[in-house]
C-alpha cells in the first residue's frame, strides 16, 4: 500500500476543485465546506444500500462509518467543470483502495451545489459494483450502514 502521507484527502481535493466558491475559513475539512442542511445523493446506489443523506450532522455520523470500509491508496485531482450560474460544478475524479474483499478502483462524476459559500447539495454518480465486490455484498452493507439505508 502506498504512504497515506502522500495522499490528498477528499476535502483537499474538493478546495482544489472548488476554489473561492468555497468561504475561506472552511480550509479543508469537507464537513466545514458543507451546509448544515447539506442533501447528499448517490443517484445510482443499489436497493439495500444508501440512498440520501440529509444534514451535516447526519453526514458525519455517515463519515467514519462509510470511511472505514474502503482503505484508500490514491486519489486523483479532479476534472472541474463550472456552470453558468458559477454555483454548480461537475467533478471528474477516481480513486484507488482497497475493502475487505476486493479492489475499490472506482471513477466518479460528481454534481456539487454551492450557495454563500457552502456546499449545499452533492450528487454523487459512481459504479456501485465497484463498492459492493471491494466490501463483499449488499449484506455487508447493510451490516455496516444499517442506520443510513432508506429501505
Amino acid at each position: 500500500m502506498s504512504d497515506t502521507n502522500n495522499i490528498p484527502s477528499f476535502g483537499a481535493m474538493l478546495r482544489g476543485a472548488l476554489g473561492d466558491a468555497i468561504i475561506a475559513d472552511a480550509g479543508e475539512n469537507f464537513l466545514d465546506m458543507c451546509d448544515e442542511g447539506i442533501v447528499f445523493e448517490f443517484p445510482f446506489s443499489p436497493k439495500g444500500s444508501v440512498r440520501e443523506l440529509r444534514g451535516r450532522d447526519t453526514m458525519a455520523a455517515y463519515l467514519p462509518k462509510a470511511g472505514g470500509l474502503i482503505s484508500f491508496e490514491s486519489m486523483s485531482p479532479a476534472v472541474t467543470h463550472v456552470a453558468k450560474d458559477g454555483e454548480t460544478f461537475v467533478l471528474e475524479f477516481s480513486c484507488k483502495g482497497k475493502g475487505e474483499a476486493g479492489r475499490y478502483d472506482q471513477n466518479y462524476i460528481s454534481v456539487i451545489e454551492v450557495k454563500n459559500g457552502r456546499i449545499t447539495r452533492y450528487r454523487d454518480y459512481w459504479n456501485p459494483l465497484v463498492l459492493l465486490n471491494a466490501v463483499g455484498g449488499v449484506e455487508v452493507l447493510k451490516s455496516k450502514l444499517g442506520d443510513f439505508i432508506d429501505g
